[in-house]
């Protein structure tokens, strides 16, 4: 604890001063609300009919679609168990048979290539310690925002005063709305950030994919956000 106060501690604060007073990151975001429907393993989003491609990622004129005025416009093939419990994030989702849709929604957060840059340069400087504090810090910040978006995301989805009201129960998926990474256990295919990048476009915000599906800049993170009050986490083997 000793050293944790005297050395550590002063050096994140050093580092966040540093970060913050040199414009080292650069927050951004872009999400979306979609309406969908699953169909089997898989979860179909719809577009508007009559929405031209360069209309698709601003805000849409209705805020409710019928059916008949959607297309299908993205579809995600998740893994379903093979053990325990069956489950799939198919399952979370109202089936095609159905007269309602529902809605779903995603996230893109990023600290920004500057971060990249930054942590890059030490690395190449040999000032290895330097590397790894920042590297850290700089991934931990992106991780941060995007727990901040999911919030805001619950917010606006309205179910987010069914958050645990011990902070600690949080960290148990004390709350309505299960955020799933690509490339994680319930959703192992880091592939789906094509069709995650078709919906949301974020290259906007200055983030782009590689040949392996990987985001560039490292420091930024995608998601679905499941509003089902049964959705947690799980894994598919």
């Amino acid at each position: 604890q000793q050293e944790l106060d005297t050395v550590v501690y002063p050096r994140l604060e050093e580092l966040k001063l540093r970060l913050k007073r040199e414009r080292i990151l650069q927050p951004a975001v872009v999400y979306g609300y979609f309406p969908c429907h699953a169909d089997g393993d898989d979860l179909v989003v719809f577009r508007p009919r009559d929405l031209s491609d360069e209309a698709l990622h601003d805000t849409w004129p209705k805020a409710v679609y019928d059916r008949e005025e959607l297309v299908e416009w993205q579809r995600f093939s998740f893994p379903r168990q093979t053990a325990d419990r069956y489950l799939c994030i198919a399952d979370y989702f109202r089936p095609a048979d159905t007269e309602a849709l529902d809605v779903c929604a995603f996230h893109l957060v990023t600290m920004g290539n500057d971060a990249s840059e930054y942590t890059a340069a030490l690395f190449a400087g040999n000032r290895y310690q330097d590397y790894l504090y920042v590297h850290g810090l700089t991934v931990e910040c992106a991780e941060a925002l995007a727990e901040y978006w999911h919030k805001s995301i619950r917010t606006e989805l309205d179910i987010a005063g069914r958050d645990a009201a011990d902070v600690r129960r949080l960290f148990s998926q004390g709350y309505q709305g299960s955020r799933y990474s690509f490339g994680y256990p319930a959703c192992p295919n880091l592939e789906d950030q094509v069709q995650l990048f078709e919906l949301l476009r974020p290259e906007r915000i200055g983030v782009t994919l590689t040949e392996e599906f990987q985001l560039v800049p490292e420091q930024s993170t995608s998601a679905i956000i499941v509003h089902h009050p049964e959705a947690k986490y799980f894994n598919v083997k």
